[in-house]
This record gives structure tokens, sequence and C-alpha cells, in this order.
């Protein structure tokens, strides 16, 4: 299986009859297969040739850290409303391994890099249109639902392993007081939005450049949830960021499409606007933590470099909006001199 490293023999030893029994069904090349990516969980993504001329993914997630059935059920929720995803080929989730249609390598984070203006403005209105299908035609009524005890959770992620583990800092009585209240204020906005089918996900990073544009990739975590959290995703993404101009822009034509399709986005955008940015702020605290605790207990420190992004977002979100500017002094101390224009790239 070589130049796939793998850590556990047995594991490698049961890929290996299975890739073996797939390559005779489905005319694959095993001594073709070498690491198409990985991500920050467990899971990782395997390229191999096909007889075809053509490649396919195998996805390798290892029970019992990663489930792949959450993929499979969502993979089938998104064909049907229409969203290019990879077509699952085959699958054997006891153990792990799923063969999968290969959207190809090129991420549209790859693409908006490259691109003028003109040609970012155009793979972001696909993307929009694409999210808006989503949640239009998604079925979310088999999914989880993103509640207050998940919301909670994921906000705890920031105090746990952002503040106490990464920078040291242990919060007073008042200080932690201030943060539930502001955590607070975050979760009811959050649970007041209408519901629909939420990726969880969808940025740049998990976009493919396809035919048709976007393919949709790491979809396993969706929930049913609220109507903001993924056009707040796009926007602010953990990879790339826009000024706030293209931001606006981008969001009244979510806003105007959404509405057309008759989805239950607020009638008065200011409106919507404010419970985008505050669902992008639980977001973003959300993931200050999750790459502090990707550092510390994964041993994966590169994440840790986009963490400056994340403060940059929430300092300008909590200084816009008075029931949030105490965020701004809670979180100064480990955000040292970052303004609310700090890695704006484009």
């Amino acid at each position: 299986m070589s130049p796939v490293p793998w850590s556990d023999p047995a594991r490698e030893q049961a890929f290996a009859q299975w890739l073996a029994d797939q390559a005779a069904r489905h005319g694959l090349r095993p001594a073709s297969l070498r690491i198409a990516s990985a991500d920050a969980s467990f899971r990782r993504y395997l390229r191999v040739d096909a007889a075809d001329g053509g490649t396919r993914i195998v996805m390798d997630a290892p029970p019992p850290q990663e489930d792949c059935r959450p993929f499979v059920h969502v993979a089938g929720l998104m064909a049907d409303a229409g969203l290019h995803v990879p077509t699952v080929i085959e699958s054997d989730l006891a153990q792990g391994f799923v063969l999968l249609e290969d959207l190809g390598s090129r991420l549209y984070l790859d693409a908006l890099r490259e691109a003028d203006d003109a040609q970012a403005d155009a793979l972001m209105r696909e993307a929009i249109t694409a999210l808006v299908q989503l949640q239009s035609r998604g079925d979310a009524s088999s999914l989880a639902p993103y509640d207050e005890a998940l919301l909670t959770r994921e906000l705890e992620l920031f105090p746990t392993w952002c503040v106490e583990r990464e920078h040291g800092i242990v919060w007073s009585d008042a200080e932690r007081a201030q943060w539930q209240a502001l955590s607070r204020r975050l979760i009811d906005s959050a649970l007041a939005q209408p519901t629909v089918l939420v990726h969880r996900d969808w940025m740049p990073r998990n976009l493919m450049i396809a035919a048709p544009n976007p393919g949709v990739l790491d979809f396993q975590d969706a929930v049913r949830g609220p109507i903001t959290y993924d056009v707040a995703s796009l926007l602010r993404d953990a990879f790339w960021s826009w000024d706030e101009a293209r931001e606006i822009d981008w969001a009244v034509r979510y806003w105007q499409q959404a509405r057309s399709d008759g989805l239950p986005v607020d009638a008065d955008f200011g409106e919507f606007w404010r419970q985008l940015e505050w669902m992008g702020l639980q977001r973003h605290l959300k993931v200050l933590g999750i790459f502090c605790r990707l550092k510390h207990r994964d041993g994966k420190p590169r994440y840790a470099t986009d963490v400056p992004r994340f403060f940059a977002y929430a300092i300008k979100v909590a200084t816009r909006y008075a029931p949030l500017a105490p965020l701004v002094r809670l979180i100064e101390p480990m955000s040292g001199s970052l303004t609310s224009s700090a890695f704006t790239l484009r």
C-alpha cells in the first residue's frame, strides 16, 4: 500500500483486502493508491486510478474515532436536493471504508486565491445559488437539531482550549459571568432563527471546482439549524477573508435569492445581517477553540496560524453591537493589537 502510511497493520491488511475486492468489481488499480487529502479529524481521503482512465476517491475513516454513516446519509439528502456531491459507489460502514466519485482536486479556496474580482464574484454567486438550493430543497427532518446543548458545547470550546490551554488565562467569577451572558445572547439569537438543512462548514475549502459548480464535500456533520449559519461560514471563512463591502454585496444577493425561493429569511435585511453576524461570531468562537484543541490535543499546530483571523472577526462584530461589547475586554489579552481590518486579503 506504499506510499500511503498506516499506523495500524491490522487496518492496513483489512484495507488491502477491501480495496482488492473493489478493484475487481470496479476496475481500480491498487498500485496507484496515494493520499488525496486529510482533514482536521481522523478521516483521510485517498485517490486511486481506474481502468477507464479516471480516478476514484477512497474515504478511510477508522472506527471508533469516525462514523461513515452520517456521510453516506447526508450525501443522499444533498443529492436528492440536486447538489453536486460525490456519488457513493461502495461502502463498508463497519470498517470505515467508502469508495466515492472523484470531484477533482481544485478547491474553491485555491481558485479564489488566483481569481480576479470578476472571477471571484462568479464563483461566489455559484456557491450562493447552490446554498439557496440546498436550503430550499434539502430535507432536514432526519438530521439532529442544532439545539441549545450543541450550541453551548461549541461555545465552551473557546474558554477551555483557547483561553485556558492556549493562553493560560483563568477568568475571574465576574469575567465568567460576562461570558455566560454573552453566550446566552448568541444562543438565543441562533435558536430564534428559522431552521433549514445546515452543511455546517459551507466554505471555499469544502467546495470544489467541478461541472456544475460547486462540488460539495465534508458534509457529514450536517444538522437542522439556523438559516444564517452556512452563509456566515461562506462570507467569513476560516482561511480566506473579504472586505466588508463584498461581504455585504454577497449577503444581499443571498438574501434576495432566498426570499425569491420562499426561504424564511427576515424581511428586513438589517436584521438578517445582524443575525448573520451574531451567528458568525458563535462559529468563530467555536473555531478558535477547535483550532487550539487541534494544536494541543491532536498535534496539528498548522491550524493555529489562522487563529488571529478569528480574533479579528470577533472584535469586528463585538465592537458593532452594544450587547456584545464585553467580549472585547475578554479577548483583548489574547488578541493583542488586532483590529477589525486585520486579515482582510482582498
